[in-house]
């Protein structure tokens, strides 16, 4: 190749690269928990988490459902999120609350191999995008990663007992032997899950195994594997084994899901589960490490 030929393509590989790149962008979905969020299909509608001028990852937006009805009806939402704004050139974040968990997990478990159509990331009135120019498919989204805040994806003793409303089928799936049931938790599609276990629980402890937030235990919001709960605590706690740190089995031999790390043991009680409509409680900590990683 002679000299000009050479400066001749120096200088349009950067145009050709800035091509390729056109149109890439990152977006942070968040997924809310039991009781309603926003309106459905509003993809700025925080309600649920707190103010929506609160940094809480790039572009991020709301993926909100009813809050009461099973994973299988309510995963077309999170899917329709999934197809808008992790297809294609652009990838996600995923951060989600309580049983937000649930619903990300079964619908990688059970739709994200499947054939997503790459999109316009435009979304209509009901959440729904429209094909990407020149259209196409591609076999499941662009996820990084997701982060769980009181991960209810083990269940809750809460709904083994009554304690919630009873006749709501996301309660009747909450039973602790029913919700690890439900789908093959192992099953993420490779995507890490990054689970936040809070530990402030007071009015439920009797209820609740181990350590506890006020509605899930360790059990749950450290992904801790298994066909029924069991109790797992902070260090230093006598009475059951501990929750640990990392993708690790926890004390005691029990593993983890495939693909679920805890990054974050809440060893001083200090964290609750609600979001008291304020990025609140364990969500706190989620938010915060959105800000600083989800780019």
């Amino acid at each position: 190749m002679g000299r000009s030929a050479r400066l001749a393509l120096s200088l349009c590989l950067p145009g050709l690269f800035a091509a390729g790149l056109a149109g890439a962008t990152n977006y942070t979905l968040w997924i809310h928990g039991r009781t309603s969020g926003g309106a459905i299909g509003d993809y700025n509608d925080f309600t649920y988490f707190g103010p929506n001028t609160t940094p809480a990852g790039v572009n991020k937006k709301s993926v909100n459902w009813d809050g009461r009805s099973g994973v299988a009806s309510q995963s077309g939402i999170v899917r329709n999120a999934l197809d808008c704004f992790c297809t294609g050139n652009n990838w996600c974040y995923i951060g989600v609350h309580s049983a937000g968990d649930m619903l990300i997990g079964y619908t990688l478990a059970n739709y994200g191999a499947t054939a997503r159509p790459r999109t316009n990331a435009q979304p209509n009135t009901a959440g729904v995008c429209g094909a990407a120019a020149g259209g196409g498919t591609q076999a499941g989204w662009n996820i990084k990663w997701v982060r769980a805040a009181a991960g209810s994806a083990g269940g809750s003793e809460l709904a083994d007992i009554g304690a919630w409303t009873t006749s709501e089928p996301m309660v009747q799936q909450h039973k602790v032997a029913t919700a690890r049931a439900l789908y093959n938790h192992n099953d993420t599609k490779n995507v890490w899950f990054y689970n936040y276990a809070g530990a402030a629980g007071t009015l439920y402890s009797f209820v609740l195994p181990g350590q506890d937030d006020e509605v899930v235990a360790y059990h749950s919001a450290g992904g801790v594997s298994g066909s029924g709960g069991s109790s797992f605590c902070n260090p230093g706690d006598w009475f059951c084994n501990d929750l640990t740190l990392g993708p690790g089995p926890n004390q005691g031999g029990r593993a983890k899901w495939s693909f679920h790390s805890v990054v974050f043991r809440d060893d001083g009680e200090d964290y609750g589960h609600y979001t008291g409509r304020n990025w609140g409680g364990i969500t706190s900590l989620v938010r915060r490490d959105m800000e600083a990683t989800a780019q």
